[in-house]
């Protein structure tokens, strides 16, 4: 089994250093690591040059965003699985891919646990056995810690890259939702990520939860009827759990907290 380690960076030669760190360390070797920048200025490409001899293809040109340049990595990855380490995140340890590699059996998407650094903290973001409509409304596996089969692209097509946030959400609820791709979680923590990229910006909450909407909307109307109700449904639970009288009743017993 070939792997596919795909990597995106423009201007972050620092975090490009501890990818590439990463993934040379890497006791399992049959993979291909591919790096896609965006014509960096910064010394990036020089850093890229000084290490080509670990890597199966690199480019060093402008590109139109994070979406054209994922799927310049997808076009020309060679492998049986491919999964986005992009610059400044890195594997957790030498034999992560070893470890990783014996869960990517008959799956089309296999999904980690992350580490995530931020400002000030670090957590383990676990992910869920079993993926619902409710989880990837907000949600998703993340990128660097998930596995996908190359037949989804050549089946289903790549990022939609008209979306600036969310190509890579719309990409897995459309083959989870629509094509019934398969799916496995393991509860391991495979790779780090540090927070800075364009989704944790400020601002970015809202603009992505709006082109999320439009996803929704266009893919899965009716569904969106449903979760218009049980937003509305929910502020009515919330608004029922403020209410003195309500709180009253459930303290001398005659209904349940809720």
């Amino acid at each position: 089994m070939l792997l596919s380690i795909i990597t995106i960076n423009y201007n972050n030669k620092i975090g490009l250093e501890r990818t590439i760190k990463s993934v040379q360390e890497q006791t399992f070797t049959n993979f291909e690591h591919i790096i896609i920048d965006g014509g960096s200025n910064d010394g990036s490409k020089e850093l890229i040059e000084a290490n080509k001899f670990s890597l199966s293809y690199w480019v060093s040109e402008p590109d139109k965003g994070i979406y054209n340049a994922m799927n310049r990595g997808i076009r020309v990855a060679k492998g049986d699985y491919l999964f986005f380490l992009n610059s400044s995140d890195k594997l957790n340890d030498k034999n992560a891919i070893r470890n990783a590699v014996v869960h990517l059996i008959n799956e089309d998407i296999v999904y980690f646990d992350i580490k995530v650094v931020a400002i000030g903290e670090s957590y383990i973001k676990e992910c869920p056995n079993k993926l619902s409509f409710n989880y990837l409304y907000n949600d998703l596996p993340p990128h660097q810690s998930t596995f996908l089969h190359k037949s989804l692209f050549e089946k289903y097509g790549y990022y939609d890259e008209s979306l600036k946030i969310v190509a890579d959400w719309k990409f897995l609820i459309i083959v989870l939702l629509k094509y019934n791709a398969t799916y496995k979680h393991v509860n391991e923590t495979f790779s780090t990520f540090y927070e800075g990229g364009i989704s944790s910006k400020e601002g970015s909450f809202e603009a992505m939860k709006k082109e999320r909407e439009l996803v929704l909307k266009s893919e899965f109307p009716i569904l969106m009827n449903d979760v218009e109700e049980n937003f509305r449904l929910n502020r009515v639970i919330r608004n029922l759990r403020k209410s003195k009288k309500i709180n009253l009743l459930v303290r001398l017993g005659l209904i349940e907290k809720f």
